[in-house]
């Protein structure tokens, strides 16, 4: 994307690779006038709200339960403020960076869109520290995902009045310190802003927003490493045919079939061995497309459900104009927790079947030598990183409880049903991130495996990848320190370069492995 390209914030549809555009520096954000417009129209109906001393919710009342407590004229901006203070009570390490620069620009993109009442020189605050990249220190815990993110965006707006921490080259730093630095005051919360800006679901969205790029990388990945050990394995294409698929036609089983069948086209493995004998292959490599091709279906749920809450105005009241104000439930998480618990259980059965994958390959059948090692007794070749991936996807099941089954009231009752969807999204990364380690094994044993077909060669895709895993690990002719090639390896798959490089090789052979199915990607 050219940086030529502006996103214009209120006004432009959002996507899940924009926002990744706009956190790179691929894209940049701006307000525009038509934006604006709407804004200064917002704010301009609040100011009629309170000249008129009209009740409204969170503009002269209090909060929650205290929602019937009338606040004076005189109090309504010291009330915004306290409610930032108040609310800041989150707890645990700090978020990724990029999560709360997620968080910041989604914000401002549901505030921009003109139904808040929240002053265009406070959007432009929140703007100047997305393209200053100074970000907010935001704690993990203390959402529970509905009334909005309250902790979380607590945090993420502390800065704003001079308050909180914030990530500035590399180091974390008092807030003040570095607007003293840009010779930057605080601002002044007017009417109503306080809890435009913490009312919404920006933390459970941007952690959807991460997942959604980081699933999809992984289920990239999956499939090119499945083809591999399926060759290591001198497993068979004929599952893959487009004519079973096409008598269940799920999409994405449709399409990982097509990319196995590319990725496997022309493989002189593959040719060596058509009349061996062998009837049907186990489940973890027959079932790839039924499989794989699940969490692809469940991954392209949650990615619809997420851009269309990137777009959404999720704080409370809305404010249509001066004399219609709705107290509503826009904030309330549902609507991404249960998809992003869905899409947890999506992603951790992809480590299951890979780990099944790597056991096959150390088995010492068709061919292989047991461990992948010829000297095995002095050696224990490749059977101690299968114990990894073993206590991986453990460890991902366990973490497959879903958080949007549980509601524990809050706000002394006044809040009685909540979502538990920013521990949704949270578990989901944390899936993700076994997921990258579990995938790196089986990529670093099928490598491995595969060299035993020697002289024999697989397709040319597939060999790309095993020269590109080569790059960073070598052959192994006896035990070595295996966590730093699985490191090495994890690092490839976690910043997306061998997907990338494999399909960038596959385009440069006009192979397109995804045709035909646009919706999939990001």
């Amino acid at each position: 994307m050219s940086m030529s390209q502006n996103f214009n914030y209120g006004i432009d549809k959002l996507t899940v690779g924009k926002a990744i555009d706009i956190i790179s520096g691929k894209l940049k954000g701006i307000l525009s006038d038509a934006a604006i417009k709407k804004i200064n129209t917002s704010h301009q109906y609040v100011e009629h709200i309170v000249a008129n001393n009209k009740t409204v919710y969170g503009v002269n009342t209090g909060f929650g339960i205290l929602a019937n407590t009338k606040i004076s004229k005189e109090d309504t901006a010291t009330l915004q403020y306290k409610i930032l203070q108040s609310h800041s009570v989150g707890v645990g390490d700090a978020i990724p960076i990029q999560i709360a620069k997620l968080m910041l620009i989604t914000k401002l993109h549901a505030l921009a869109q003109g139904y808040s009442g929240v002053r265009l020189e406070t959007l432009q605050r929140i703007l100047w520290y997305i393209e200053n990249d100074i970000i907010p220190a935001v704690p993990e815990k203390g959402s529970v995902g509905a009334s909005g993110d309250l902790a979380p965006l607590a945090h993420l707006f502390l800065p704003l009045i001079g308050l909180g921490e914030v990530f500035y080259k590399g180091t974390r730093n008092k807030a003040q310190e570095v607007l003293n630095k840009f010779s930057v005051k605080p601002i002044q919360l007017g009417p109503k802003e306080g809890l435009a800006l913490i009312n919404g679901t920006q933390f459970i969205l941007s952690f959807a927003i991460k997942a959604v790029q980081r699933m999809h990388n992984c289920l990239e990945a999956a499939d090119i490493i499945g083809a591999m050990s399926l060759e290591a394995l001198t497993g068979t294409k004929a599952p893959f045919d487009e004519r079973l698929h096409e008598l269940r036609p799920f999409a994405g089983n449709k399409l990982v079939a097509q990319r196995l069948r590319l990725m496997l086209k022309d493989s002189a493995i593959m040719q060596s061995h058509v009349d061996c004998g062998r009837v049907q292959d186990p489940y973890s490599l027959r079932c790839m497309p039924q499989v794989h091709g699940a969490s692809r279906n469940a991954w392209m749920h949650l990615k619809e459900l997420t851009e269309t809450e990137l777009n959404a105005v999720t704080d409370n009241p809305i404010i249509f104009s001066a004399d219609d104000t709705i107290s509503g439930g826009n904030f309330h998480g549902q609507s991404l927790a249960l998809p992003l618990d869905y899409a947890c259980f999506a992603a951790a059965e992809i480590g299951n079947i890979s780990d099944r994958r790597c056991y096959l390959l150390l088995e010492g059948k068709w061919g292989l030598p047991m461990l992948l090692m010829k000297n095995v007794g002095l050696n224990s070749g490749f059977m101690i990183p299968q114990y990894t991936t073993a206590a991986l996807v453990t460890e991902n099941k366990t973490l497959c409880f879903p958080a949007s089954a549980d509601s524990i009231p809050t706000s002394l009752g006044q809040e009685d049903h909540v979502s538990m969807g920013s521990i949704s999204g949270r578990k989901l990364n944390k899936v993700l991130d076994n997921l990258e380690y579990i995938l790196a094994i089986e990529l670093l044993t099928a490598c491995q495996a595969i060299e035993f077909r020697r002289p024999l060669k697989s397709s040319e895709i597939l060999e790309f990848a095993h020269e590109y895993v080569r790059k960073f690990v070598s052959f192994a002719e006896e035990d070595r320190i295996f966590a730093d090639d699985i490191e090495k390896i994890k690092n490839v798959i976690a910043d997306f370069s061998f997907v990338e490089r494999v399909n960038d090789y596959a385009e440069s052979k006009k192979i397109n492995l995804n045709e035909n199915f646009k919706d999939f990607k990001i």
